[in-house]
């Protein structure tokens, strides 16, 4: 079972070199490849799941920043080490005219925010593992990002 997901047919296939360069370090040529997917389809399988496990991990070993968006608020995380700090913005009035799925307005609120928009900041430490707590977190929506909105938002602090 693998630690994050399958990669799909998909993605395999657009790793297919890394892939092929992966089993070679793992002492596993061409031929034996073939030999292990016709013969030994659970070997097979544990091989793509370990491969899946070692792309992921490189990923999100490099992921800094991730994003939630709403319509009526919007989530930026700095994914340090040991925490992940949440700044966040969101309308304290129910009713206000605002939509953080449009670019747009959050570029406009960023620098000049409507009235009843509030900024918040919080941190915790992780609960599982770093790279897994991420991977569920974008799995649960947020998008990995280059940590522009952190930082626009913390200048609203």
């Amino acid at each position: 079972m693998p630690k994050y997901r399958l990669l799909t047919l998909d993605e395999l296939t657009e790793l297919e070199k890394e892939f092929v360069e992966y089993l070679v370090l793992n002492g596993i040529t061409a031929e034996d490849w073939v030999k292990i997917k016709e013969n030994d389809k659970e070997d097979a399988q544990r091989l793509i799941e370990l491969f899946s496990d070692v792309v992921f991990e490189g990923i999100l070993r490099k992921v800094n920043y991730l994003e939630y968006r709403a319509e009526n608020f919007v989530h930026a995380f700095q994914c340090l080490q040991d925490k992940l700090v949440l700044v966040a913005m969101e309308s304290e009035d129910e009713e206000a005219n605002v939509n953080f799925l449009d670019s747009a307005f959050i570029q406009e609120a960023t620098v000049n925010p409507p009235d009843k928009l509030i900024v918040r900041t919080t941190s915790k430490p992780y609960s599982k593992v770093r790279e897994l707590e991420l991977f569920n977190m974008i799995q649960a929506g947020c998008t990995i990002s280059d940590g522009g909105l952190f930082k626009a938002l913390c200048l609203k602090l």
